[in-house]
């Protein structure tokens, strides 16, 4: 059986809270508050992007492993914001993590699930044989156009995993991938803001892909909400991944470790694999957990996964995702924001 056998998340230190970016576009910080239940979100410095989330992350991952790092066969990275139109991050991380020359490398794209699509081939690949490890990371630097409601949960963060068939830290019972044509959210070459369609954001796109996907993953399980410990649904705003949870069985003591929605935004590649990150920082041995991500255009993936014995002794080599998110923090201005996310344009 393969599963994961490291795991490591990054969230950067810099925040700003939905409060101060409503108080820039004359709109009531409490209506934001109510409506998408987002309290700050992380902003990346003038010296992090994809690459370097990615390589904290990964080192992260192969601390929890403790394995020669030479020893994976695959790298995948899933973005919806690497910093080169021409050229992969992942080569860059490879080499940053001691991985490169002998790996196979991609870049993915798949909006907010890239991270988890990453995971999907990084998994198959291991389960084939074909290579003995395989790392796939979820990280961005998501944008939002100024006064669009994005701009209120585009954030950055990563997170990755090695999968083997090893010391598991987890082992994956089972996955499923739903995918359509739906277009609720794009951005064309040459674009700096994405665009969504509002009408196809909820019903059609998300609420659509992850109840098919997680309740499809259930099926072919045989479980049923109650036998899970943990569940994290991807998180584009604070109601959506709470209106799945409750339609789908699960109760606030399942979902609530994950959510990790009010303290970082969370429309980014890593978002439910962040929450992954956070739910195994804390579970113990037999617990199963659900995850099941979305990506606009449209698609969800959904992994069973079960902690095993060798989690608790491991999870301690890196830092939590909690630690993160609790610990030191910069909260910036909007001015600062913008600056930070190249939003003022300066001509020469």
């Amino acid at each position: 059986m393969a599963g994961i056998v490291g795991y490591g998340a990054y969230v950067p230190r810099n925040r700003i809270t939905s409060e101060e970016i409503a108080r820039q576009w004359g709109k009531d910080p409490g209506s934001i508050a109510r409506g998408l239940l987002l309290k700050e979100k992380s902003v990346p410095g003038l010296d992090e992007d994809t690459i370097t989330i990615s390589a904290a992350a990964g080192r992260s991952a192969v601390a929890r492993a403790g394995i020669d790092p030479a020893r994976i066969g695959a790298l995948y990275i899933g973005s919806e914001s690497h910093p080169y139109a021409v050229k992969p991050s992942g080569t860059i991380v490879s080499e940053v993590l001691g991985v490169a020359p002998h790996v196979h490398v991609a870049d993915f794209e798949f909006a907010c699930k890239a991270g988890t699509e990453a995971m999907f081939v990084a998994l198959g690949l291991v389960e084939s044989g074909r290579v003995e490890f395989a790392m796939g990371i979820g990280a961005d630097t998501s944008q939002g156009a100024p006064n669009d409601a994005l701009e209120y949960s585009a954030s950055a963060g990563g997170a990755a995993y090695i999968f083997g068939k090893e010391e598991l830290l987890a082992d994956v019972l089972e996955t499923y991938s739903f995918t359509t044509d739906t277009p609720d959210f794009w951005r064309r070459e040459g674009e700096f803001y994405p665009r969504h369609g509002g009408r196809f954001t909820g019903e059609p796109a998300y609420f659509k892909h992850v109840l098919t996907s997680a309740r499809t993953i259930l099926e072919k399980t045989g479980l049923k909400a109650k036998d899970f410990r943990y569940v994290v649904l991807h998180m584009p705003n604070g109601k959506f991944p709470l209106a799945a949870a409750k339609e789908l069985g699960f109760t606030k003591e399942q979902w609530e470790v994950g959510w990790i929605v009010p303290q970082m935004g969370n429309t980014y590649s890593g978002s439910s694999p962040t929450g992954l990150a956070a739910i195994l920082d804390v579970a113990e041995p037999d617990d199963l957990i659900l995850i099941t991500s979305f990506g606009s255009g449209a698609g969800s993936d959904s992994f069973v996964l079960r902690a095993t014995d060798l989690l608790p002794e491991r999870r301690d080599r890196a830092p939590t995702v909690r630690s993160m998110l609790d610990g030191p923090r910069r909260y910036l201005t909007y001015g600062q924001y913008a600056k930070y996310r190249e939003k003022i344009i300066v001509n020469d």
